[in-house]
């Protein structure tokens, strides 16, 4: 058996820098740097976990590739992702985004973006202490993609509670990949480099 085969069974790819990566992060450029730099990495502060509630939300049905390609447009048009500035959106902005060709123009995840900004805005304890309280205990990394869930108990209460609280598009499935992306759990894969220099 080869090596590309071995690995491709377990869910990793060998870069052109020879690093072993998980296996998804191996086919654009795009990927290999989100891969390397934020996906799995503890991630804190509210403002910066909005925005991957959003980025989360607006990928649900698409390629996360749409939307790492359109990142700096979601930044440019949701004010950097500022809870309070994106609070105090109104309608005028609505019709705003829905023009902006450089994100997803989709009315009910725009009026989700800014119903959530409101909603976070009120949080008393601030989004992110809510988003981390559902966080598991640390867990060996997954032997193989196989044994990456798409959803687990923690994500499924979590979106419990924000749908509870008002919030808008956060299934089970978008707040375990939410988990993910922000290091709530570690499922590169085992041999993957990220997190064993």
């Amino acid at each position: 058996m080869t090596e590309e085969l071995a690995l491709a069974e377990t869910g990793l790819v060998r870069g052109a820098d020879g690093r072993l990566r998980c296996s998804w992060a191996g086919s654009t450029e795009d990927y290999v740097a989100y891969h390397d730099d934020e996906w799995g990495r503890r991630l804190t502060g509210d403002d910066a976990l909005y925005e991957r509630v959003c980025l989360e939300a607006f990928q649900s049905g698409l390629s996360w590739i749409t939307i790492l390609r359109r990142r700096e447009g979601f930044r440019r048009a949701f004010a950097g992702f500022s809870i309070a500035s994106v609070a105090a959106f109104d309608q005028s902005d609505v019709e705003r985004l829905l023009a902006d060709t450089g994100i997803i123009r989709n009315r009910a995840k725009i009026e989700a973006a800014i119903t959530n900004a409101r909603l976070a805005a009120e949080l008393p304890e601030g989004l992110s202490a809510l988003l981390w309280s559902y966080a598991p205990p640390p867990r060996p990394r997954p032997r193989a993609r196989a044994d990456v869930p798409s959803i687990s108990a923690e994500s499924t209460t979590l979106a419990k509670d924000l749908r509870k609280r008002g919030f808008r598009f956060v299934g089970p499935t978008t707040a375990y990949a939410l988990m993910q992306a922000t290091g709530m759990v570690d499922d590169h894969i085992q041999g993957c480099f990220v997190g064993a220099e």
